[in-house]
């Protein structure tokens, strides 16, 4: 079948004219084409219609197309399955949505605040004329902090002390706690003094404090100790209040900290129990919140070192001050 309109030759042997011939095919073939047409279109409607293509209105609901990222909002696009998504205003196309704010844990400690107090500060050794300056802790006047001890091979008690608090605030973070540090790594070249760390638990209106260290004393001593308050009533000192509830404290601490760690019991003072009060430190002294101070074992005794220097002992040594924490404040 020809497609151009150019007529065709004429049929050898024929009489009849070209011109005739050529018209009345076309003729045929436009017929033809005319009728076949509106089939065509009635076809092509009914497999519109069955695919879903065409425009949006004419689409079947129970098929729509999925949407991009570009023109959708934050909450339709991270929307977990089964939730509403939020009606919020859409991003602009390729923005990522903002993270939501992670939710405050929940816990037996929901509602109650610790105050956690790494002893020292590993900038104490470059500042000892700060440190050494005198403040009043009601019974007497005394240095307003020390360097602390380190081990043999020079860890230092201030790094073990950040440690440790790191690890006991994540802890009880997650028992629902609010808890406060005295003071964070590098955010202060030395201190706080011995004054204001007390001042720190008592403005908190804290349910508990306890002030974190290790002892420095000569090999052989091993074992770990809770200091607890006396009471005293001197000057700006008062521990009539707490003298109760911290001893509570304590006697928790020490017992989780052994059975967490695995650690005994101070061979040097406190006569096997673990426990020593004292009238001479001016983080109990100044205090009036239940406070303990726990010394976590002896940095000079080669074996305690081996221990101190353990970050999984000192993961254990954390969760074992946070189970007695939790203890205490009848979580």
């Amino acid at each position: 079948m020809r497609y151009d309109d150019s007529p065709p030759p004429p049929e050898s042997g024929s009489s009849a004219n070209p011109d005739r011939h050529w018209f009345t095919r076309r003729s045929t073939l436009v017929v033809g084409i005319a009728a076949l047409a509106p089939a065509c279109l009635a076809g092509w409607v009914l497999t519109q219609a069955l695919s879903g293509a065409g425009p949006d209105e004419n689409r079947p609901r129970s098929a729509p197309q999925p949407a991009s990222h570009s023109t959708v909002s934050p909450g339709q696009r991270d929307a977990k399955p089964g939730s509403t998504p939020s009606g919020g205003p859409s991003t602009e196309a390729g923005a990522p949505a903002a993270a939501p704010a992670p939710a405050p844990a929940k816990g037996p400690l929901t509602g109650r605040t610790v105050v956690v107090d790494p002893g020292h500060n590993t900038g104490n050794f470059k500042h000892t004329d700060e440190i050494d300056q005198q403040v009043d802790i009601g019974t007497n006047r005394k240095e307003c902090d020390t360097t602390g001890t380190t081990t043999n091979s020079g860890y230092m008690e201030a790094e073990f002390t950040m440690d440790v608090s790191k690890r006991l605030r994540t802890a009880l973070e997650a028992q629902g706690a609010k808890v406060v540090l005295t003071h964070e790594t590098g955010a202060r070249a030395w201190g706080p003094c011995i004054t204001e760390r007390a001042r720190i638990g008592n403005d908190a209106n804290a349910d508990a404090v306890v002030s974190v260290h290790a002892d420095g004393v000569s090999a052989g001593n091993r074992g770990f100790h809770v200091i607890l308050p006396a009471k005293v009533k001197s000057g700006a000192a008062d521990t009539a209040k707490i003298v109760e509830p911290s001893r509570d404290l304590g006697e928790r601490i020490a017992g989780n900290f052994a059975r967490t760690t695995g650690s005994a019991p101070a061979n040097y003072l406190g006569g096997g129990t673990g426990l020593v009060v004292r009238d001479d430190l001016g983080g109990l002294n100044l205090s009036t919140r239940p406070k303990v101070f726990i010394e976590c074992g002896n940095m000079r005794d080669a074996k305690d070192a081996a221990q101190l220097t353990s970050p999984e002992w000192r993961q254990k040594a954390a969760q074992g001050i946070a189970d007695g924490i939790v203890g205490f404040l009848g979580g």
